[in-house]
């Protein structure tokens, strides 16, 4: 595989530009995800609301460069990657789901350390940073990551189905896994941000007192919004998280 690229066009996807946006969000795709994933909610948004879409390594058509496996490093990089970005306005605000949220978290650790700082950062399915599981998905054969995939719901079926197609998207599906639950968040890290958590009523993946626990890493407001289904409930709830997502955008644009 080769190197990991750094070019800021690489990591970071615009997919309807906006010549005058009220409101700029960064968006960071779930384990195994990708930019594209959030395509809908770009077009959905536009033209008020600018959505960024973070591309990481290994993936679709970055597939030749070798996945990160160590959460640090791939914040490094996105934060490399979205300086241009961080210095236009409006000044955006991050949102992650699952590993994206713990990413999106630690760009905005590092974006401190420099005085920056997103509008506010929206944490969807993850559990806060100090909150901990042992979790082995990543140690498991293809087999066993195809059954984790599944439970969740965040794959496309077909694609699962395609022995051609899971050859192409294990890899970064398990460097993800890997990266994420290997990660050791500092119990006292701060985002001088506002901090709101989605979560699904029903995700096995964080309960609410993990998804609160979230309100110890922010100096600023902090609130927990709550959807009806899984770990996966913004696709089931498309228009409904849609919604409370661009009105969160807004009101700290």
């Amino acid at each position: 595989m080769a190197g990991v690229t750094t070019d800021s066009a690489s990591w970071v996807r615009v997919y309807h530009p906006s010549s005058a946006p009220k409101a700029r969000v960064v968006c960071f795709p779930h384990a195994g995800g990708s930019a594209s994933f959030f395509h809908p909610v770009s077009s959905a948004l536009r033209p008020d609301i600018e959505v960024l879409a973070i591309q990481y390594p290994g993936r679709q058509d970055r597939r030749a460069e070798a996945p990160l496996t160590d959460i640090g490093t791939l914040a490094d990089r996105v934060l490399d990657a979205l300086r241009p970005h961080l210095v236009r306005e409006p000044r955006p605000a991050f949102f992650g789901h699952s590993m994206g949220a713990t990413v999106a978290f630690e760009v905005a650790v590092r974006m401190r350390r420099e005085g920056l700082a997103p509008t506010v950062l929206v944490a969807s399915g993850r559990r806060a940073p100090s909150e901990r599981r042992s979790e082995d998905v990543h140690l498991r054969d293809d087999a066993g990551l195809v059954a984790e995939i599944r439970k969740l719901s965040g794959t496309d079926s077909r694609l699962l189905d395609d022995e051609e197609m899971l050859h192409a998207i294990l890899p970064a599906v398990r460097a993800d896994y890997r990266a994420i639950e290997r990660y050791v968040g500092a119990s006292d890290a701060v985002v001088d941000c506002p901090v709101e958590v989605f979560v699904g009523d029903t995700d096995e993946q964080v309960t609410a007192e993990e998804a609160d626990a979230w309100r110890r890493h922010t100096s600023g407001a902090f609130a927990v919004h709550t959807f009806r289904g899984g770990h996966f409930y913004l696709t089931t709830r498309a228009a409904e998280t849609i919604e409370r997502l661009a009105a969160t955008v807004r009101a700290h644009a």
